[in-house]
C-alpha cells in the first residue's frame, strides 16, 4: 500500500479533533447503486476497499462508516444513509459527533459540469444545482473541500435530474472506474498535503482519463 497504512475498525466513540471526515454522496437502496448520482459514494467505498476496509452501519453517524489511518492520519470514511437531498442531516450529525469544523470535511460527489472520468478538487463554491451539496451548504456551510467526479451532461433534451438517476452507461464504466480510483488518491493527497499540493500533483487538473464518448 506504499506510504498509506490503514487500520480499520468501527468509528470511535471518542472525540478526536485531528480527525478527517470523508463523505461520499449518493442515494441509499439497490435501485440507485449504479447510477451517476452515486459516484461519490462509490469513490469512498473504492477507497475503503483499497485500504482493506469495509464500511458498516453506524447509527450515531446516520450512515455507513469505517475508521482508517491513512499515512498515520485519522479519518472516518462515510456514506450517508439519507437520500441525497437530506445529505446535510447526516453530515451535520457526524461533524457534531466528532466536534469537527468544516476544515476537516472532504465531500466526494458527482459533477455534471466535468466530462466523464475527470476529477477535480476545490474548496467551497456554488452547488451548481446539486441537491446533496445544496443541503450540506444549508445545514453546515459551504466552505468544504470537494472531490468532484465528472459524469458529463446529457445529450439532447434529457432532463439533468433524470440523467443523474440513470445507470452508468457501459461505455462510460471504465473511465468512471479509473476516476473513482483517482478520487481516492485525491482524498489521500488532501489529507496528507492539503489542497494546493494535491492540485499541483495533477489531480485537480483532470489527471483521470478524458471522456471517450
Amino acid at each position: 500500500m506504499g506510504r498509506w497504512f490503514a487500520r480499520g475498525r468501527g468509528p470511535d466513540d471518542a472525540v478526536a479533533d485531528d480527525r478527517w471526515l470523508v463523505v461520499g454522496l449518493g442515494n441509499p437502496g439497490r435501485q440507485y447503486a449504479n447510477t451517476r448520482h452515486n459516484v461519490g459514494a462509490e469513490a469512498v467505498r473504492t477507497l475503503a476497499d483499497r485500504l482493506g476496509l469495509r464500511l458498516s452501519s453506524h447509527r450515531k453517524l446516520g450512515g455507513q462508516a469505517v475508521d482508517a489511518r491513512p499515512g498515520g492520519a485519522r479519518a472516518t470514511l462515510m456514506v450517508p444513509a439519507t437520500y441525497m437531498n437530506r445529505s446535510g442531516d447526516a453530515v451535520g450529525r457526524a461533524l457534531s459527533f466528532y466536534k469537527l469544523g468544516l476544515d476537516r470535511l472532504i465531500v466526494c460527489h458527482d459533477d455534471l459540469d466535468l466530462p466523464v472520468g475527470v476529477v477535480r478538487l476545490k474548496r467551497g463554491g456554488g452547488d451548481g444545482g446539486h441537491k446533496g451539496l445544496g443541503d450540506i451548504r444549508r445545514t453546515v456551510g459551504a466552505n468544504t473541500l470537494r472531490v468532484r467526479i465528472g459524469i458529463g451532461r446529457p445529450h439532447g433534451p434529457q432532463d439533468p435530474g433524470e440523467y443523474v438517476l440513470k445507470p452508468v452507461a457501459r461505455a462510460e464504466r471504465d473511465d468512471l472506474d479509473r476516476a473513482l480510483a483517482t478520487a481516492g488518491e485525491a482524498v489521500l493527497d488532501l489529507i496528507a498535503d492539503g489542497l494546493e499540493a494535491a492540485q499541483n500533483r495533477g489531480v485537480g487538473k483532470g489527471r483521470a482519463p478524458p471522456c471517450r464518448r
